[in-house]
């Protein structure tokens, strides 16, 4: 077994040893996913989207609410976008890439890109300044939004493609490795959920270069540190695509809140008080 914090790299086919590495660890990194360019490419559509919701004074999308705060220069910053691969062509394609079709299938011969369900394709984007409220993100599980469909915590693998150079100082993802073979009451005790940052003793700093993709399971503890720095030294930017299976259930502009997002409304409220 490779030693926590490999980075292998992506190929045509999902490896036995890789597989082996994500069933025990809970988590995989690959390397250079994504070149340069592509990288600049998408953080430009991510910027144009913003630009258009913030024109338009949208406040959600398909129901789920956006993240707003201060950007790196003082202006408002849509922190959070949900459904953004609806609003961009350029994303829409990218994560429809054939070097991708090993993650799909690692997932399931029949999953597919949910565009339109759940909270679609996310960009979230991490900045340490004053008035923003995504400058870290305390310990939690996803495993627990199942919760709110009342159904069990299933494995929910999270694809995240990585845009920014972070190391330790910088913040960025933090994982317990194994976790997510935890009990019922342990996922949903072992730290008050989005409000405790404190750095545990089993973590791992997952630490990334632009063009990088990783794999967690959801159901392991996790959160996102806060940068030493400031200003635009201090952005991570990072882009999760949900491949789904089972029944097709889209969102549409008369959704409902999902519950889940009235509890992470109040949450906010709470966590983010002078932040």
């Amino acid at each position: 077994m490779r030693p926590l914090g490999t980075r292998f790299r992506l190929g045509n086919a999902i490896t036995d040893e890789q597989r082996a590495f994500l069933e025990v660890y809970g988590y995989l990194h690959f390397e250079g996913v994504a070149t340069k360019d592509e990288v600049s490419t998408i953080c430009s559509a991510r910027d144009r989207v913003e630009r258009d919701w913030l024109a338009e004074n949208r406040r959600d999308v398909n129901g789920i609410p956006l993240f707003f705060g201060r950007g790196e220069h003082g202006g408002t910053c849509v922190q959070r976008m949900p459904f953004s691969s609806v609003f961009s062509e350029t994303i829409h394609s990218f994560v429809r890439d054939e070097r991708f079709e090993p993650i799909r299938l690692l997932v399931g011969d029949d999953a597919r890109v949910g565009d339109e369900e759940k909270d679609g394709v996310v960009f979230n984007k991490f900045v340490n300044v004053k008035g923003s409220v995504y400058g870290r993100l305390g310990w939690h599980t996803d495993g627990l939004r199942d919760l709110f469909y009342l159904r069990m915590p299933q494995q929910m693998l999270n694809v995240g493609l990585h845009f920014d150079h972070i190391t330790r100082e910088d913040g960025g993802l933090r994982l317990i490795p194994g976790t997510h073979k935890q009990g019922f009451l342990s996922m949903c005790f072992r730290f008050p959920y989005f409000v405790w940052h404190r750095e545990s003793r089993h973590e791992i700093c997952v630490e990334t270069k632009p063009g990088d993709l990783t794999v967690h399971d959801g159901r392991l503890w996790h959160r996102v540190a806060r940068s030493a720095k400031t200003g635009s030294a201090s952005i991570r930017r990072s882009m999760y695509v949900p491949y789904l299976t089972g029944p097709y259930e889209p969102k549409g502009k008369r959704s409902k809140v999902p519950l889940y997002h009235h509890l992470g409304r109040l949450m906010r409220s709470f966590v983010f008080k002078g932040d």
